[in-house]
């Protein structure tokens, strides 16, 4: 033990780190590996976004804040556990939410409110622009946010000299560079798989939609250039090392990989980057990426297509909501239980929760969840209505009750996946799961499994999620041999004696949340009607 810690030590001494920076819907992760790919130290900050004047956001104080807690805490333990201050790190990379729209002027100020994925405001911008391009393009896009601020005449627009996200802000911060990673990027503008660059007949398209506008400025002016995973994309600079670390013992001139979303480096926790492969990422949102061998025949308002972070292309069902209901119910079950005298961990109270889920019916007992907090676009509800319905001759106990809250955390994420695997035909070998739900054994990956009705399979590092991802692309930048891809690189070096545990699907399982789909999109009309007649 003492050994190890030794060689640790002597690894962060002479730099040879990588460390992923994260911005996730819910917490702010900072995560250091060393050059085997195992967690040395972490940090992390919990935060929410808020609704203002009518827009979800997150202040740019927290996102800030939270990037120094972050580091500070996992700074604090490498200084606990192995008794050295970090004063350099071999690469960074930075990670966050994909989507939605971040608009600054020359002089760097923020223009409006971060305007994050979780909005659903761009409903007849999403639309014109997917008419327009023949190409899909969902409402939590970049463009969808531009196009609908110009569409709304909003003030702000003749000023704008750069447009990013979240991950392309917070490297720009540190690096001063205005770039994205392509996966990333993907989620802004399509992109042309050829040429791994913004698709320019569709740019060109939406330039002469807008021409007569007379802004200062051009789509290509504005966006953020684009790398591949591989790519270095700057080096931290001395305002940069004195934002992350308030300390200042952090030394500027850190590489950095290119800024990526919280898909791509899902993919790269879970070694779905390659044909045929896929994962599902499970928070207060959840999606599932499948790595195509073709190009879908259709354009479904469901799919997104994006890319890896090395530009393949990529099938992507975003549902906006998952796992916050079913969190706050478990809250509810908490409140009870400390209104009865009682203390509970928060592991052990899911664990067992989430365990009853075993003992119920297969399709949940005839009960019906929605767990809307927000608007959801696949199935096409506006507002966020958090709704349980049952009938008389339901049979309600908790088993059912918590399989329900369960299987509707997946209901809109299979409806787009049905249409891959039902319409489209898309083969898919294999899903690989990350996100808290499945810290809690077996109950998440079964009920996944039985969705996609495919085999679905977990890693030891799933708990650690997309900061890990972000902090291998970091690696994988800094040591990656001449023409060593992405994928050889996961699969020869970092997930090489990795162990998974798999499950198939049970056909019991299986049948049982058909059932319930049906159940679930039947039901959709009484959540509409809530959104109609339930206000404010």
């Amino acid at each position: 033990m003492e050994e190890n810690q030794a060689q640790i030590k002597e690894l962060i001494a002479k730099g040879e780190t990588s460390l992923g920076i994260e911005f996730g819907s819910t917490r702010i992760k900072a995560v250091l590996i060393d050059n085997e790919f195992g967690t040395v130290a972490s940090g992390s900050f919990e935060w929410e976004n808020d609704l203002e004047n009518g827009f979800w956001t997150y202040n740019l104080v927290d996102i800030v804040t939270g990037l120094q807690t972050a580091y500070s805490e996992m700074k604090q333990n490498v200084e606990r556990d192995y008794g050295i201050t970090i004063r350099t790190i071999g690469s960074v990379g930075v990670s966050a939410m994909m989507h939605g729209y971040m608009a600054f002027d020359k002089t760097g100020e923020l223009l409006v409110p971060f305007r994050t994925w979780r909005n659903s405001t761009t409903t007849v911008a999403a639309k014109e622009l997917t008419d327009l391009f023949h190409f899909n393009i969902p409402e939590r896009w970049s463009i969808a946010h531009l196009y609908q601020a110009i569409l709304n005449e909003e003030k702000h627009l003749p000023r704008i000299d750069v447009i990013t996200t979240l991950s392309g802000f917070i490297h720009w911060l540190l690096t001063g560079e205005k770039v994205i990673g392509i996966g990333d990027a993907s989620g802004m503008f399509p992109i042309d798989k050829s040429t791994k660059d913004y698709n320019q007949p569709m740019m060109e398209l939406f330039n002469k939609k807008i021409d007569s506008k007379q802004y200062p400025w051009q789509l290509n002016d504005i966006l953020p250039n684009v790398l591949n995973g591989g790519e270095e994309a700057g080096k931290l600079t001395q305002v940069g090392a004195e934002i992350l670390d308030k300390s200042k013992n952090l030394q500027p001139g850190i590489p950095f990989c290119p800024p990526e979303g919280d898909a791509g480096t899902g993919m790269v926790a879970t070694n779905s980057v390659r044909k045929r492969t896929g994962n599902v990422s499970v928070g207060t949102s959840v999606f599932a990426m499948i790595v195509m061998e073709n190009e879908l025949e259709n354009v479904y308002p469901e799919i997104d297509m994006v890319t890896t972070p090395s530009g393949s292309p990529v099938a992507m069902v975003h549902a906006n909501n998952c796992s916050s209901d079913l969190n706050a119910w478990i809250g509810l079950f908490r409140e009870f239980y400390e209104a009865m005298g009682q203390t509970v961990d928060t592991d052990q109270l899911f664990e067992v929760m989430l365990g009853e889920v075993m003992k119920a019916d297969p399709d949940g007992g005839g009960l019906l969840s929605y767990g809307y907090l927000s608007g959801e676009n696949i199935t096409g509800i506006e507002k966020g209505r958090p709704l349980f319905v049952r009938s008389p001759e339901s049979n309600f106990n908790l088993a059912n009750f918590m399989r329900t809250h369960l299987f509707t955390a997946f209901g809109a994420l299979k409806i787009g996946m049905d249409i891959l695997t039902k319409e489209e035909k898309v083969s898919i070998d294999s899903i690989l799961a990350h996100g808290g739900l499945f810290k809690t054994p077996l109950v998440g990956q079964k009920i996944v499994s039985a969705a996609m009705n495919v085999p679905v399979s977990v890693m030891e590092t799933a708990g650690d999620g997309g900061a890990w991802g972000v902090a291998i692309l970091a690696s994988y930048m800094r040591n990656r041999q001449q023409n060593e891809s992405l994928e050889e690189f996961l699969d020869g070096k970092v997930f090489k004696n990795a162990s998974a545990k798999e499950i198939y699907p049970d056909g019991i399982d299986v049948e049982g949340f058909e059932k319930f789909m049906e159940r679930y999109k039947k039901g959709l009309a009484i959540e509409e009607a809530a959104v109609d007649n339930f206000k404010e």
